[in-house]
C-alpha cells in the first residue's frame, strides 16, 4: 500500500471521527503528495526515498511553527501544530534514540577514516543516506560534530 492509499484511508477514518486536527494533518499530507507528483510529471509518482523526505519535511515544518507560536506565547496555536506533526510522524519509520545514532556515526566514522572536522561533510553524506527517515538531519549533524571534534 503506497503513502497516497494509507493516507486516504486514514483520512476517511478521521472524518468518520470527526477528528478534525487528524483530517487538517492527512490533508497537507496529500496535498503535498499530489504538488510533489504533479512537479515530476512523467515519472512513475513517488520512491519511497522521496515520500520520507516529504513527511520528514511536513513534520519539520510543523515544529517550527510550534516553536514560533510557543515564543510568542501563543501556546493555542501551538499545541494543533504538534498534534499535527505527530499525526504526521506515524507514517514515518520507527525513530531510533540518540544512542543508537551515535554508535552509527561512531561506525560510519571508522569506516570513512575520518579525523577531524575537516572530515564532516564526507561523515555526513553517508549518515545521511544511511539514516534517512530513522534520525532528525540536526541531531545527526550535531553527534558528528561532537565525534569529529574530539
Amino acid at each position: 500500500m503506497s503513502l497516497q492509499e494509507k493516507v486516504m484511508t486514514e483520512m476517511k477514518a478521521a472524518m468518520r471521527a470527526k477528528d478534525t486536527i487528524k483530517l487538517e494533518a492527512l490533508r497537507a499530507v496529500k496535498s503535498a503528495i499530489l504538488l510533489a507528483q504533479t512537479e515530476s510529471a512523467g515519472k512513475d509518482g513517488l520512491s519511497e526515498d522521496d515520500e520520507l523526505k516529504l513527511l520528514q519535511k511536513l513534520v519539520k515544518q510543523r515544529r517550527e511553527s510550534a516553536a514560533i507560536y510557543t515564543e510568542q506565547g501563543r501556546a493555542d496555536l501551538a499545541q494543533p501544530e504538534i498534534d499535527q506533526a505527530l499525526v504526521i510522524q506515524s507514517f514515518l519509520p520507527e525513530q531510533m534514540s540518540e544512542e543508537e545514532i551515535e554508535k552509527k556515526v561512531e561506525e560510519i566514522i571508522q569506516r570513512t577514516g575520518a579525523s577531524g572536522m575537516q572530515d564532516m561533510g564526507k561523515v555526513m553524506g553517508v549518515a545521511s543516506k544511511e539514516l534517512a527517515g530513522k534520525a532528525d538531519g540536526k541531531t545527526i549533524s550535531n553527534i558528528v560534530k561532537q565525534k569529529l571534534s574530539k
